[in-house]
C-alpha cells in the first residue's frame, strides 16, 4: 500500500473524516480527481505545497489527509504545469518521486475521489513550511500580472506600480473606466466593452447602476463578462442584476456564466438564483450549478444534489457523482484505520 498526503482547508477536516476527500476539477486535465504527494522522510519536502496553497483564496489554514492507496492504482505523476504527466500506479509514483533530486513541484493525481476508508488519519501541520509561486521563487522579483497578482495582498499595489507596462500595473482608476465605458457605448465597441469590463473585475466595487445598462446588451459575451465583474461585488442591487442576466432566454451561455459566477457568493439572493438555476432547461447550466451547491452544503442544496444526481443528462449526473457522491457513505460502519487523534508518530513506533 503507497501512503500520500493530500493537503484540504482545516474547516473540511470533519467533513474528510466522514465522506473522504471528494473528487475536484483540474483545469489541465479533462477528469476530476485529487491532488496528493508521497510521504519522504523529509517533513518540508512531504509538505511543500502548504504556503503555495495557503496564498490561494478560501479558508485559512490546512490540515494534511494521510491516504493510503493499493499500489497498483493507477495515477499519474509529474511536475506542476505538464500537460501530460506520466500514466503510472500509486507504488511507481512513490519510485518515481523517491528517485529525483530535487522533487520540489512535483505532484500525484488521482482521477477519482479519496473514499472514507482510504483516509488513514487527518491532522494538523505547521503552516510555515513549502515555496510560493514556483520552487525557486526566492531571491527573484515577483510576478504582477493578472494571473499571478493576488488582488488586495500586502505590498501587492506597490509591486504593480514598479511595473511599466499598464496591463501588469493597478486598476485604472473609476473616472477613466467610466470615460472609457461611455465612449465604447457610443462607438458600439463591443471589444472595448469587454476590456472595461476585464478591468471592473480587477476592482472592488464598481458604480452598479452605470454597468447595469450593459445587462441587455445584444452581445452575449459583454453580458457574460458583466455576471462575472460584478458577481464578487458587495454594492446593494448585484443579486437583482444577477437574477436579470440570469433570465436571460436567448442564450444559455449568459446563464451558465451567471452560475459559475455565483458559486462561491455567500448571500440570500445568490442561494436562491442558485437554486432557481438548478432546474434550468439546459444541462450545461445544471452542470454548472453543482458545484456551487456542493459548497454551500444546506439542506435545501443537499436535495438539489439529490434530484441532480439523477439528472437525464449523463453530464450533469458525472459532476454530482464525482464533486457530491462520496457523501452517499456517510453512516456506515467506521473504518477502524480512521481515528481523529491518532498521534502520526506513535503509529510509527
Amino acid at each position: 500500500m503507497a501512503t500520500f498526503v493530500h493537503l484540504a482547508p482545516a474547516v473540511h477536516a470533519a467533513r474528510i473524516r466522514r465522506g473522504g476527500v471528494k473528487a475536484l476539477g483540474a483545469a489541465h486535465r479533462e477528469r476530476r480527481g485529487v491532488f496528493l504527494f508521497p510521504v519522504l522522510d523529509s517533513y518540508a519536502l512531504t509538505h511543500q505545497w502548504l504556503r503555495e496553497l495557503a496564498r490561494r483564496p478560501g479558508p485559512r489554514g490546512l490540515v494534511a489527509v494521510h491516504v493510503r492507496l493499493p499500489d497498483e492504482e493507477e495515477v499519474t505523476v509529474g511536475r506542476y504545469g505538464e500537460r501530460e504527466p506520466e500514466v503510472t500506479t500509486a507504488a511507481g509514483a512513490v519510485r518515481r518521486i523517491r528517485e529525483l533530486d530535487d522533487p520540489r513541484g512535483w505532484e500525484v493525481f488521482l482521477p477519482r475521489a479519496v473514499a472514507r476508508r482510504e483516509v488513514r488519519y487527518v491532522r494538523e501541520v505547521r503552516q510555515l513550511h513549502g515555496w510560493r509561486y514556483r520552487p525557486d521563487a526566492h531571491g527573484t522579483a515577483p510576478c504582477v500580472c493578472e494571473a499571478c497578482r493576488d488582488r488586495g495582498l500586502y505590498g501587492s499595489r506597490r509591486l504593480a506600480e514598479r511595473r511599466a507596462r499598464p496591463e501588469y500595473g493597478p486598476a485604472l482608476p473609476a473616472g477613466t473606466l467610466l470615460a472609457r465605458l461611455d465612449r465604447a457605448e457610443l462607438r458600439r465597441d463591443t471589444a472595448a466593452l469587454c476590456e472595461v469590463l476585464r478591468w471592473y473585475r480587477l476592482r472592488r466595487r464598481g458604480p452598479l447602476p452605470r454597468v447595469a445598462r450593459l445587462a441587455g446588451h445584444p452581445d452575449p459575451e459583454v453580458r457574460q463578462l458583466l455576471a462575472a465583474a460584478v458577481a464578487h461585488w458587495s454594492t446593494p442591487g448585484v443579486d437583482a442584476l444577477l437574477r436579470e442576466l440570469a433570465d436571460d432566454g436567448a442564450d444559455a451561455a449568459v446563464r451558465r456564466a451567471v452560475a459559475e459566477s455565483i458559486a462561491y457568493r455567500d448571500t440570500p439572493g445568490a442561494d436562491a438564483l442558485l437554486a432557481d438555476l438548478a432546474r434550468d432547461p439546459d444541462p450545461r447550466v445544471r452542470d454548472a450549478v453543482v458545484d456551487g451547491l456542493v459548497h454551500r452544503a444546506t439542506p435545501e442544496a443537499v436535495a438539489l444534489l439529490t434530484l441532480l444526481a439523477n439528472d437525464p443528462d449523463a453530464r450533469v449526473r458525472e459532476a454530482v457523482s464525482l464533486l457530491w457522491g462520496e457523501d452517499e457513505d456517510v453512516g456506515e460502519d467506521e473504518d477502524e484505520d480512521v481515528r481523529e487523534d491518532e498521534d502520526p508518530e506513535a503509529r510509527r513506533d
